[in-house]
């Protein structure tokens, strides 16, 4: 079977390298172009293309699919089918159409809860139990097409960067089990109820509100880890709380600094961070950063 795959993050790696391992035949990837990216903003290659040309596969590269040119690309390529994780680019239904099996996508989340962009960092903050992936098939509406399987983790205390990651294997080994059976998982439309949007993350939503209650805080910090981060802003300086704990205590205004450990008074409940990084330096811990940085009982954050 002749296999377009389609993705861009690092999420979309493991999927690419599970396909390649079981002997399917990934005739080309499609990746987004090259971003500036670091200091120095040179342009950088996507996660995906860097992998795809280590495994020497043809790579794509379109800044959009909508034009004539670039659907006809894509259909001569004669796929049977075109796998998608996380790609970025909207699909027409030309493209949709193409690949003789259609196309088939990753999507981190229980559909129909959490379509669209920004799956995982919803489901954390919403405070969710558990996520996970669904095999769809694709169609013109936005993550709206029959599920093919599914597969769930709890969330618990992690990241927004250390689920991304579980997803990302654990959607590999359904897809290529889906692909490699699939007769054993016909497409089931997905139910009317409990559908939900991941709305694409503002970073403006990364500042950290002390007027909510510890737990909404450190939600906020983990589905913000590792990017864009959670922060808060001290005499016109950025601090992103990477990691935090929560006590349910009361003793202060919210944004007070409660103790010489780093403890900041909510509503209610006090947040108080493992890890915290000043804007250009390393991640450190509170006892770090205090050591070089007086930051008094009594200081108001916001």
């Amino acid at each position: 079977m002749k296999i377009i795959f389609m993705g861009t993050p690092e999420f979309a790696v493991p999927s690419l390298d599970l396909l390649v391992a079981n002997g399917h035949d990934v005739v080309a990837v499609y990746t987004q172009p090259p971003r500036p990216a670091g200091r120095g903003k040179s342009l950088t290659p996507s996660p995906v293309q860097r992998r795809a040309e280590a495994l020497g596969i043809d790579v794509m590269t379109p800044t959009s699919l909508r034009d004539t040119h670039a659907q006809s690309q894509f259909s001569a390529i004669n796929a049977d089918i075109a796998v998608v994780a996380a790609y970025g680019l909207i699909l027409p239904q030309a493209v949709l159409d193409a690949p003789r099996l259609g196309c088939v996508n990753v999507h981190a989340s229980l559909l129909p809860r959490w379509r669209g962009a920004a799956p995982v960092q919803r489901a954390i903050l919403a405070g969710d139990a558990e996520t996970g992936v669904t095999i769809m098939q694709m169609e013109a509406g936005l993550d709206t097409g029959p599920m093919l399987a599914t597969v769930s983790t709890p969330i618990e205390d992690k990241s927004a960067g250390a689920l991304t990651a579980e997803l990302a294997d654990l959607g590999a080994e359904l897809l290529v089990q889906v692909l490699s059976e699939p007769e054993a998982y016909p497409p089931q439309p997905q139910p009317d109820a409990g559908v939900t949007y991941a709305t694409k993350i503002d970073k403006a939503e990364a500042r950290i509100d002390f007027l909510v209650s510890a737990p909404q805080v450190e939600r906020q910090v983990r589905a913000f880890a590792p990017a864009p981060g959670a922060f808060f802003e001290l005499a016109g300086e950025r601090f992103r709380i990477l990691a935090a704990k929560t006590e349910m205590s009361e003793s202060a205004r919210p944004g007070e600094v409660i103790d010489d450990a780093l403890g900041i008074q909510c509503n209610p409940g006090v947040i108080r961070p493992t890890l915290i990084q000043r804007a250009g330096k390393a991640a450190m811990t509170p006892a770090e950063l205090l050591r070089g940085l007086k930051i008094p009982v009594g200081t108001r954050l916001a």
